[in-house]
């Protein structure tokens, strides 16, 4: 495996994500479809641009590899590697205007994410996770991405995206943690797990992911020292329900309440 061959292709991924998608956030007009057939799951110009300029790369560069992606689903490969790309996760803050939005990359192998980035390109920050690094590049320069470590419970700081989680058993799971920890906050997108693995919050917990919204920051946190598995306490990264978390003990004591409830 050419990991840097690997990573210059992510980069250049993220930054043809980066000059396609820009030009949309906040432009004024932007018009969007909803994909759900019942509430709101909006998809934009720009998401469907974005992904089209990274698979355009992935063909001149990795044409072997296999690709997953939200706008154009799946493309096998021959060479076991899968690259999984959600071109503008947040969709709904992206049209709101609000910079909780990102670009997620990851590479994958039969085990998982080996490789992730969890791009914010209106700030400015780049969150890399795999390959032996674990870094932040954004407008204060280069930083390491280290998680928070063991905290009790109540002394955490808790996000996920919606409030009601997903289903009303999911939701009821989620409140009960919310109520053991110090503080919960919500809309933040694949912008909480980035916040997760460079030290600032405990744990992010959600439910009805795809593996495109999971597997960049699965790569990202395990990377910066943390931890991801679903409810059980299992792999995630297929999708489904998600909980990451900055260190053993809080991990510990929300699996212990999510179990209980589903």
């Amino acid at each position: 495996m050419d990991i840097q061959a690997i990573s210059e292709t992510a980069h250049a991924l993220a930054d043809a994500a980066r000059n396609t998608i820009l030009p949309y956030f906040r432009s004024g007009g932007l018009k969007t479809e909803n994909k759900a057939s019942s509430g709101f799951d909006p998809v934009t110009v720009a998401d469907r641009a974005a992904e089209t300029a990274m698979r355009q790369i992935l063909a001149a560069r990795r044409p072997d590899d296999a690709i997953l992606g939200e706008e154009y689903g799946a493309q096998p490969g021959s060479s076991g590697l899968k690259w999984v790309l959600d071109p503008i996760d947040g969709t709904r803050a992206f049209v709101a205007g609000a910079p909780t939005w990102g670009v997620l990359i990851a590479v994958a192998d039969e085990t998982g994410p080996i490789y992730g980035l969890i791009d914010q390109p209106y700030i400015g920050e780049r969150f890399e996770g795999g390959f032996g690094r674990a870094q932040l590049t954004g407008p204060q320069g280069v930083m390491p991405l280290v998680v928070r470590g063991d905290r009790p419970l109540n002394r955490a700081i808790l996000m996920t995206t919606f409030p009601e989680v997903g289903t009303a058993e999911e939701g009821s799971a989620f409140a009960e943690v919310a109520r053991a920890v110090q503080l919960t906050r919500y809309g933040m997108d694949c912008y909480a797990y980035a916040l997760l693995a460079a030290g600032q919050i405990d744990l992010v917990i959600e439910a009805g992911l795809s593996a495109y919204d999971i597997q960049a920051p699965i790569a990202v946190i395990e990377a910066a020292g943390g931890i991801v598995t679903d409810w059980q306490g299992g792999p995630a990264h297929e999708g489904g329900r998600a909980l990451a978390a900055a260190g053993r003990e809080q991990h510990a004591e929300a699996l212990a309440i999510l179990r209980a409830f589903t």
